[in-house]
């Protein structure tokens, strides 16, 4: 009898969750915000986009609002240059390595705090693993890192590339 409960266990989350990560990853995000951790978790999520037929999808969160903003200084401005620059910088990079390194990609922004943001990216994506870089900044000690909480909500599969 417990035999047939567990079974049916199974077959009851089998109908009600979506299964991701069971042939490979089809979608890898990775966080990009121009820090050099994140440019090398960009370099390793596409060779694993690669290396796995999958959809590296780039996304860069904008903030919403900084100390910047609340002085008056244009921040919109300078996040949309830095989301053009980072695509200027993969399609450089897609360029160079034409014909011997290929992937499928997309450029994506989210805004909010970066946490919020790569983890509405991760859902409506349907990412099955997310890359970041690690925390460059000293106060991630005490706070917390965007990575360690990505880890701690235990949603998906995340590496963090030093």
């Amino acid at each position: 009898m417990a035999e047939q409960h567990e079974q049916h266990g199974r077959d009851e989350r089998r109908v009600h969750r979506f299964e991701r990560g069971t042939d490979g990853p089809k979608v890898i995000v990775v966080g990009m915000d121009g820090s050099d951790s994140s440019m090398r978790a960009a370099a390793y999520a596409a060779g694993l986009a690669r290396r796995q037929g999958a959809l590296l999808a780039v996304v860069y969160v904008q903030p919403a609002l900084t100390a910047g903003a609340a002085l008056g200084a244009p921040v919109a401005g300078t996040t949309h240059e830095i989301a053009e620059d980072l695509v200027r910088q993969i399609r450089e990079a897609a360029e160079r390595l034409k014909g011997t390194f290929e992937v499928r990609w997309e450029f994506h922004t989210f805004s909010g705090d970066p946490y919020n943001g790569l983890v509405r990216a991760a859902d409506e994506l349907k990412a099955d693993a997310v890359v970041v870089g690690a925390s460059e900044q000293a106060g991630h000690r005490i706070v917390g890192s965007v990575a360690v909480r990505l880890v701690k909500a235990g949603r998906w599969p995340v590496t963090v590339v030093p």
